[in-house]
């Protein structure tokens, strides 16, 4: 994390602020699809089996670099609304540690009533980025003694 970013707490905190201020999740999903246009490009060479995030309907690819330190997370979806689940996801757990990105649970989540309504292929999806997210922060983390 850099020094002028906000820390995971402060993201989610964030998150849940900017969300209350629509009214009903009409709105709330359109914020959605306009967040997923935030996200970075994604190189179209890396759009590959291998960086396929399975357990998603809609197609998600998703690349990481960096170390134990700073896990950098790179993320793109076919669907609009996917890719605003993947940003929220993003804005919490990239460019963080290992060891920050297991001590932080995605409160977000329920914070913003969003698993309440997301289809169920949806909800699936977003845990399988969030599974994936938290998979590769063990590999990257020191064994335990």
């Amino acid at each position: 994390m850099r020094p002028t970013e906000p820390s995971a707490a402060e993201a989610q905190a964030a998150i849940a602020e900017e969300f209350g201020f629509f009214g009903d999740w009409s709105e709330r999903y359109q914020y959605l699809i306009d967040l997923g246009r935030k996200l970075p490009p994604f190189p179209e060479d890396a759009k590959t089996e291998a960086n396929r995030l399975h357990g998603c309907q809609s197609m998600v690819w998703i690349t990481v670099s960096g170390d134990a330190d700073d896990l950098e997370f790179h993320a793109v979806s076919d669907s609009s609304i996917v890719s605003g689940l993947i940003y929220l996801a993003l804005r919490v757990y990239s460019g963080r540690s290992a060891a920050q990105i297991l001590a932080t649970s995605p409160d977000y989540i329920a914070g913003i009533g969003l698993a309440k309504h997301l289809s169920p292929t949806r909800s699936n999806g977003l845990a399988s980025l969030l599974q994936f997210i938290q998979d590769t922060a063990r590999r990257f983390s020191p064994p335990q003694e």
